[in-house]
């Protein structure tokens, strides 16, 4: 189904009034501002196109492999200079039992010292148990006097107000009561301490038993 249209000549406008000026200076003003925005597209447009063949045609510099390598050659050297503390080993050392026994060996035989010791003497009277141990006593202080020299470790008399400064031998001093803070410490000489300057034990045969302490006595 064909459908025909028909235009009316009369009805377009012969007139130009100012009601039709308004409608084409509003089209004329549009017209312009299309233009303007589609020129502004096309020049950043053409801007944008430049920088980046100015980007694209600017060459990248990359660091020398020397240098790269001399970086890498410092952190190396500073790694080294710089070790990780290391814990000392703990060194254990074994004492023999001769000079312990040969000791022992001669404190009996001055001072019948492990008579005395292994003697139950709940049953004796202080009077028995002290002249015992006056026999025991000049025996054993024989032996120390004779094989020892012996001097105190501190020379201040015991009673007297000592200062123990920073870096004191914890193994040659001994702390005892209320210990707070760090050194310095000042306290009372409670005992002034032994260490041996010479020990002078008796050199023993090759044959020596030194397990023996006494020997067993048979009279015949």
């Amino acid at each position: 189904m064909n459908t025909h249209y028909n235009i009316d000549l009369s009805l377009i406008p012969t007139t130009f009034d100012l009601y039709h000026a308004i409608l084409a200076g509003i089209v004329f003003v549009l017209a312009l501002l299309l233009i303007f925005l589609l020129l502004a597209m096309l020049a950043g447009a053409s801007r944008r196109a430049k920088q980046q063949a100015l980007i694209a045609a600017t060459p990248t510099t990359e660091p020398e492999p020397k240098v790269i390598e001399k970086i890498v050659e410092v952190e190396k050297i500073v790694e080294v200079e710089v070790p990780a503390p290391a814990q000392e080993p703990v060194v254990l050392k074994e004492a023999t039992t001769d000079s312990a026994l040969q000791l022992l060996g001669l404190l009996q035989k001055e001072a019948r010292f492990i008579d005395f010791i292994k003697e139950d003497i709940s049953n004796y009277s202080d009077n028995e148990v002290g002249a015992a141990a006056r026999v025991v006593h000049a025996g054993c202080r024989k032996v120390i006097n004779e094989h020892f020299d012996l001097k105190p470790i501190r020379t201040e008399q015991e009673g007297n107000k000592i200062t123990l400064d920073k870096g004191f031998d914890a193994s040659a001093v001994r702390l005892t009561g209320n210990i707070v803070g760090e050194p310095p410490f000042t306290g009372a000489l409670i005992h002034k301490g032994w260490q041996a300057i010479n020990v002078k034990l008796p050199k023993l045969t090759e044959h020596h038993n030194p397990s023996v302490l006494a020997p067993a006595e048979v009279e015949l």
